[in-house]
């Protein structure tokens, strides 16, 4: 005999497939039922996949990631959420990325790929808030197949390789947009790339239907580079003389310096015909990390290792071990948040072995 699974076909889960697909594997068939027709029918492995075709749905995604919205739900929701609630001080991120993400993954017809370009300090968050973007679009985050990370200083070495950089870059992108064209990449230091690299990139970025029979419009890029770092916490850094609250910083006062600056500076984008052709939809700049930001990094830090009491004690002396600047005020961290989490585990266990000596010495007494 079958099982019978009751089924709404225009509102079918990948969730009930999953039950319908194992209960054929261990009774052999399976009676689907439409509630919204009123008809039944006995399906057998065969059929069973071949009605699974019929509505779009291919029992291979079941276990292993494919190119659909169950794989690559795309939840900006979660992302601002995630965005709000662990990511500290860099409010023109929060509100810059989610809207732009938002608005390319929910067009079924983007004019042009989504292109954003991340600048800051080294620990301001550049890497971290692009993990939670990938987090939150893809279900398998960064270990996604569709996820595609390049590092300069690992992947483009060598300036005498330039072309040939250029035309393994093509043929990767190519590749990976012709198996999902919801790909994603990940240009990490991109200040430490060879100049001209990036341009091979521009036919996937322009605002063109298809190049060579491929749909680049609805990928995304996103530039990682410590670019532009000294000219946003000047911007930031007046502002605060001027006894302006940092979140009063807009992303108009500081695109346009950063902008002029990434183009003129050696790096991946000099001179970039990404910037010249106004190709990258956003700068967004990541502000330098001010030492209440960098406490809630160390709150944070402590609560993942299981701490639910924290010691105020505590998160003020690992932020005093890190250094400040600029001297005078010590407003910004140097490090961001970077060394956190080395700085956090030196005084937890310190302070692990201080209650194991005083302990002794207690047992000694009695």
């Amino acid at each position: 005999t079958g099982v019978v699974v009751t089924v709404e076909v225009a509102s079918i889960t990948m969730k009930l497939l999953f039950i319908a697909f194992h209960l054929l594997l261990v009774h052999g068939c399976v009676i689907t039922h439409s509630v919204t027709t009123g008809s039944s029918n006995l399906l057998n492995f065969a059929s069973f996949l071949r009605w699974g075709q019929g509505i779009g749905w291919n029992p291979f995604c079941i276990r292993f990631e494919c190119c659909t919205s169950t794989w690559i739900p795309g939840n900006t929701t979660r992302l601002r959420e995630q965005l709000q609630r662990r990511v500290h001080g860099q409010h023109l991120v929060i509100d810059t990325a989610v809207r732009a993400i938002h608005s390319h993954v929910t067009n079924p017809n983007p004019s042009k790929a989504l292109t954003l370009s991340f600048h800051g300090w080294t620990g301001c968050g550049k890497n971290f808030v692009s993990k939670i973007i990938v987090e939150s679009l893809y279900e398998l985050g960064m270990s996604s197949k569709y996820v595609h990370l390049f590092i300069a200083t690992l992947h483009f070495q060598h300036a005498s390789r330039l072309n040939e950089y250029r035309e393994t870059l093509v043929n990767r992108v190519r590749s990976a947009v012709n198996n999902c064209e919801r790909s994603l990449f990940i240009f990490d230091e991109v200040h430490e790339m060879l100049p001209g690299l990036l341009d091979s990139l521009k036919p996937f970025t322009d605002y063109h239907n298809n190049v060579d029979g491929l749909d680049f419009r609805k990928s995304i890029f996103l530039f990682l580079s410590n670019t532009g770092g000294s000219e946003i916490t000047e911007v930031v850094y007046n502002n605060y003389l001027e006894g302006r609250r940092r979140e009063s910083t807009s992303l108009n006062e500081v695109e346009v310096v950063l902008a002029k600056d990434v183009f003129n500076t050696e790096g991946g984008l000099q001179h970039a015909s990404l910037i010249s052709r106004f190709l990258i939809d956003a700068f967004i700049p990541f502000l330098p990390m001010e030492r209440s930001h960098v406490k809630d990094c160390i709150r944070d830090y402590m609560r993942s290792k299981g701490l639910s009491k924290l010691d105020e004690s505590l998160v003020d002396e690992v932020a005093n071990n890190l250094q400040y600047f600029p001297e005078g005020t010590q407003l910004y961290s140097i490090s961001g948040c970077k060394r956190v989490s080395h700085k956090t585990e030196l005084v937890l266990t310190k302070t692990k072995l201080i209650g194991i000596t005083n302990q002794r010495e207690s047992n000694n007494e009695l």
